[in-house]
């Protein structure tokens, strides 16, 4: 898994994120995750805003407890298709 180093709300329910690796680029969430659940507050984009990267985990995050799977953005961000990525990260 790689850390991600940095992430910035972008246009609405988007996120500019840079990895660790130097991979970097944007991603919708609103066509990735539904706004349900933990993630209902993110809705409001002032919420969505509140964006950050967890410290020790490399992860992005938000203050309600929310959080991204960092494979699963690092395949959208470098076009990998996921099965293919984890199998990278089991060799």
């Amino acid at each position: 898994m790689k850390d991600i180093v940095s992430v910035i709300p972008t246009d609405p329910y988007c996120l500019q994120v840079r990895f660790e690796d130097g991979v970097e680029g944007s991603v919708a969430l609103d066509t990735l995750i539904s706004f349900e659940g933990i993630f209902a507050p993110l809705r409001d984009p002032t919420e969505f805003r509140k964006v950050y990267v967890h410290p020790e985990l490399g992860v992005v995050c938000w203050p309600n407890g929310a959080d991204l799977d960092s494979d699963v953005l690092y395949a959208k961000i470098a076009g990998i298709p996921l099965n293919s990525r984890m199998a990278a990260v089991r060799d």
